[in-house]
């Protein structure tokens, strides 16, 4: 730190000492240049001197230094000037700071009147340039420490405007002393200086706030500016200095912030593409085509295929090939949550909802797959009332959380998916036909693995490499009676069965090849009996057979045939016409 950074300081304190002492005076810094003067001095402000003057000794030893004879002391005897030299009289003082000299202050007589004054009462007087110097010296140190907390407060303002969230401060009033510029774009304003944060989080919550003097962490809030409706979560710390407090810090996050990070962690590492849908038949190929097209739209697609034949596999490469790609991909299963808890998974609900209601109310899946794709698996068994709201989420692009006041803009796009006949559904009054016209936009029909049985020996391929890999193994292949089996068995449970039977083959098999004894026993019991010359089964009969086993199950559980129809991806009206159509016996009142 300089003495020319404070040189209006030091000129001031210059002028302040000649009029008391009545000599003039000169300040040099720590390269000797002269940073002040009075009388013949202040024309050379700015100039350097010699380190062989007197200036340049205090500046190395430190030490306060008269000359009473001029040209004759040890000192002037090294000066390279000292031929030409007028003075009378000098006196030098040290300017020390944090034990460094900082430069020095000069006295000096040009004449016999002045040296007097000088000499007359020389202890008063270096008392009194020592003074000058601390006060010189502290004024340097001033200067720095504001340079510093300037410099701080620029480091700081840097990093809080780095910071992603919105960083507010205010006094005990709600005055808005200071906010970073994520603040400003949250709140769309050039400034919020002089606005009252009760305008943003409501007087109530801010003067429980100050009441309480605790701390707040993800309190929801919403803000209508003249276009928007801001809605986010924010955290709230007072501020307290000797245990008085002084306001509080906030900090806001908007929602549609807080929805990507937490998708970006859940979902954002699981991609999916068309090239990891494992098959090259020809039907499985034209499915792919027909759902690369789709995912090219933004219009609704509604997959329909049975259990296990990949359809969350196509949803999500459709959403992964899409212009939404790097929006979340929310999956739910409709079926998988009970009826009463399938609402508040869909649309969320707001903070004393209902009894059991969280504190600070949850986020529902529409808003979580905000700028992405919302996947409803098994939309054939959503409840008819939900079937509804979906409805007018679809047509409004709005939805309401429970217990919510105001609708919320959602930005997504739906893709549902089930393996239940829904037109069936639709003549029987079980699904709405209005909502079955808005999500069959797109049709979408997967292949079950009988359709495309080609694509087994491939899959059985793949599925053994995987198993290897999850199980520590080094299975090579199947026998041809294991593939042969493998081949002929119908698969109801499709590709999953596929995998799942694969695992237990490979965790059975004692060799490098999976033999027929290693495959489960409901593919050795496979009836061969409605092979034709071919090896193909008739799907009639196959049909047949799974409606008589679906019976059989239903009579032993207990179970009505409404319920068994369900497994079977029908509806009750088609599943007795069948029965009726094969001459199947049911003989039983229960049923």
């Amino acid at each position: 730190m300089s003495l020319d950074n404070i040189r209006e300081s030091v000129q001031n304190i210059s002028e302040a000492i000649a009029s008391v002492v009545g000599v003039d005076v000169t300040v040099v810094d720590d390269i000797l240049k002269r940073v002040a003067g009075t009388g013949s001095y202040k024309k050379c402000i700015g100039e350097n001197i010699s380190f062989n003057s007197a200036f340049g000794d205090v500046l190395k030893t430190g030490k306060s230094l008269i000359i009473e004879e001029p040209r004759k002391h040890e000192v002037c005897l090294r000066c390279e000037v000292r031929g030409s030299c007028i003075e009378f009289a000098e006196v030098c003082c040290p300017i020390i700071l944090e034990k460094e000299v900082v430069g020095v202050i000069g006295l000096i007589a040009f004449d016999e009147e002045k040296r007097d004054k000088i000499l007359e009462n020389k202890d008063n007087l270096m008392n009194f340039l020592g003074r000058m110097a601390d006060l010189v010296a502290s004024k340097l140190l001033e200067s720095k420490n504001t340079k510093e907390i300037e410099l701080l407060a620029k480091k700081l303002e840097i990093v809080i405007d780095c910071v992603d969230k919105g960083i507010v401060l205010v006094d005990n009033e709600g005055n808005i002393l200071m906010e970073n510029k994520n603040a400003i774009d949250i709140f769309g304003l050039k400034g919020l200086k002089g606005k009252k944060i009760q305008s943003i989080i409501g007087k109530s919550q801010y003067d429980n706030i100050i009441k309480n003097g605790s701390k707040l962490s993800n309190i929801e809030f919403s803000y209508k500016d003249k276009k928007n409706q801001i809605r986010g979560f924010f955290d709230a710390s007072p501020i307290e200095i000797d245990n008085k407090s002084i306001g509080v810090v906030f900090v806001f996050s908007k929602i549609s912030d807080v929805l990507s990070i937490v998708n970006r962690v859940s979902t954002g590492t699981i991609t999916t593409s068309f090239e990891e849908i494992i098959g090259t038949s020809s039907i499985l190929d034209e499915t792919k085509k027909k759902a690369k097209k789709a995912s090219i739209s933004s219009s609704t697609v509604m997959i329909q295929g049975e259990s296990g034949t990949g359809k969350e596999l196509f949803a999500r490469a459709i959403h992964f090939s899409s212009s939404r790609s790097k929006g979340p991909f929310i999956a739910l299963n409709c079926s998988a949550i009970p009826e009463h808890l399938l609402e508040s998974e869909l649309f969320g609900y707001e903070e004393g909802a209902f009894t059991g209601a969280k504190r600070g109310g949850k986020e529902g899946k529409f808003l979580l797959a905000s700028t992405g794709t919302l996947f409803l698996d098994e939309i054939g068994d959503m409840p008819l009332h939900l079937q509804t709201k979906l409805l007018r989420v679809l047509q409004e692009g709005m939805i309401e959380k429970i217990g919510g006041k105001s609708p919320i803009p959602i930005d997504i796009r739906i893709i549902a998916a089930t393996n239940k006949d829904l037109e069936q559904m639709v003549d029987e009054k079980e699904f709405r036909d209005d909502l079955f016209y808005r999500i069959n936009v797109i049709p979408l029909q997967i292949p079950s693995l009988r359709e495309r049985k080609e694509d087994i020996i491939i899959l059985v391929d793949y599925l053994i490499k995987k198993c290897n890999k999850k199980l520590g193994k080094d299975v090579k292949g199947v026998s041809d009676e294991g593939m042969k089996a493998l081949l002929n068995y119908s698969w109801p449970g499709n590709v999953r069965e596929l995998e799942n039977s694969i695992e237990y083959a490979v965790n059975m098999s004692s060799s490098s090849v999976i033999t027929l004894q290693s495959l489960p026993k409901r593919i050795l019991k496979n009836d061969y009996s409605s092979l034709d010359d071919k090896g193909i089964i008739n799907l009639q009969e196959l049909e047949k057979r799974e409606i008589i086993k679906t019976i059989k199950y239903c009579k032993e559980n207990n179970i009505s045939l409404k319920e068994g129809a369900t497994f079977l991806g029908i509806g009750k009206a088609t599943l007795y016409r069948k029965i009726k159509e094969y001459n199947i016996e049911i003989r039983s009142e229960n049923l």
